[in-house]
């Protein structure tokens, strides 16, 4: 007689027992599918404005809109699920997101900037929460705390497919039928995603915690590890923001165009390997020691990048950080279901993925304001200095 785990039969383990259990892989499926507009949006939005001849001033000031309103948009939205359940929230947003992005091309960003601002703000407050929820799910659809651990790694780790599938995607449209086309399938993608995940059963059936008491409008933030960990991420996201701005900035001293993408894309390599490494094992420790130890790694992995070196050595230079990368945001949202006060984990996770986004936005602003090598690189590094510092500083309050 064989017997079973939470994840499925005894005699699978990691990854397969999590995929093989009910729902996950179409509800991980769906969220990275409805997730692709968050990496498809930016290039396509640029593309459709450089394909006016506007300036790219404006191309990456509606891009930079984007970017902010979608991280901003995601703990209103986190919060509104956990008060009134995944469907008709994750429904509302995603049809007004792609309805936007199908907006956005009628605007005529060149004679009518700010009407394109007004819908590219839109579009980016209105980012469906799927990521945010699929983190709520996963206590619902693995009740085990290993399978969980398990299911946050590979969460964590195929997110960088999102940042590397998506903006090849736009362009391949763009490049193939047009801009405006690039949008189109940005507003499909999104649609598709989401309809995968509010047809499944478990998203249908989550429920949102009845309060008996009014909720302090701080939400999560009143936790004090939760703020500590949220302002510690802020620092990671100005580490990864910074990126695409070194990638550039490398690839026009060394007249190598190839890197401005490639540069990126083994970032986001190395931390899917990572992530897959990181949960294919349990190991010792709370989650707020591992998120010390991540950060050691991911602060250490951009110093062989200080120096300016060749282009093939950069690519292999940015993998080491990004090794570091997922197990630093598994134990950071395994702190995040830890820390999380009853029936706000949406609005929790929510606020992670805000405050990378925020850090991302600062990161390529502070990056942008020198032309020096060495301080464009000195970014990423200072970034994820100060999430080490102010998470080794106040890992007291990170335990549970």
């Amino acid at each position: 007689m064989s017997t079973t785990t939470a994840c499925g039969p005894a005699q699978d383990s990691g990854y397969r027992a999590v995929l093989g259990s009910p729902h996950v892989a179409r509800l991980l499926g769906g969220t990275l599918i409805g997730r692709l507009p968050t990496g498809m949006a930016p290039i396509a939005i640029l593309l459709l404005v450089r394909a006016e001849h506007s300036p790219l001033a404006l191309a990456g000031t509606l891009v930079a809109l984007y970017s902010l309103a979608s991280a901003l948009g995601q703990p209103l939205l986190g919060r509104l699920v956990d008060r009134h359940g995944q469907t008709r929230v994750l429904i509302t947003a995603t049809a007004t997101a792609s309805s936007a992005f199908l907006l956005l091309p009628c605007t005529g960003p060149a004679r009518h900037p700010v009407l394109a601002a007004l819908t590219v703000l839109v579009a980016g407050l209105a980012t469906p929460p799927l990521e945010a929820g699929l983190r709520a799910l996963w206590p619902v659809l693995l009740p085990d705390a290993e399978c969980q651990r398990t299911a946050l790694s590979l969460d964590s780790s195929s997110q960088g497919l999102v940042f590397v599938a998506g903006p090849l995607l736009a362009t391949g449209f763009a490049a193939g039928i047009g801009a405006t086309t690039a949008l189109v399938a940005t507003a499909a993608l999104g649609l598709l995603g989401a309809g995968l995940v509010v047809t499944a059963r478990p998203s249908r059936a989550w429920t949102p915690v009845e309060f008996t008491e009014a909720v302090h409008w701080t939400g999560p933030l009143r936790v004090p590890g939760l703020r500590v960990l949220f302002a510690a991420l802020i620092g990671t996201g100005v580490a990864l923001g910074a990126v695409n701005v070194l990638a550039l900035s490398a690839a026009e001293r060394h007249h190598a165009g190839w890197l401005a993408g490639v540069m990126p894309a083994a970032l986001s390599i190395g931390s899917m390997l990572g992530g897959l490494a990181y949960g294919r094992r349990a190991w010792p420790g709370a989650p707020a020691k591992h998120l010390v130890a991540a950060s050691i790694g991911f602060a250490a992995g951009w110093l062989p990048l200080l120096p300016d070196p060749a282009p093939a050595v950069a690519v292999l230079g940015a993998v080491l950080p990004g090794t570091f990368l997922a197990p630093l945001l598994t134990a950071a949202s395994l702190t995040v279901d830890r820390l999380a006060p009853q029936g706000e984990s949406t609005e929790a996770f929510a606020w992670l993925i805000a405050c990378i986004g925020v850090g991302q936005a600062a990161g390529t602003a502070l990056a942008s304001l020198t032309t020096s090598p060495l301080l464009v690189a000195a970014v990423p590094l200072a970034g994820a200095a100060f999430a080490l510092w102010l998470l080794h500083r106040f890992n007291d309050r990170l335990s549970v």
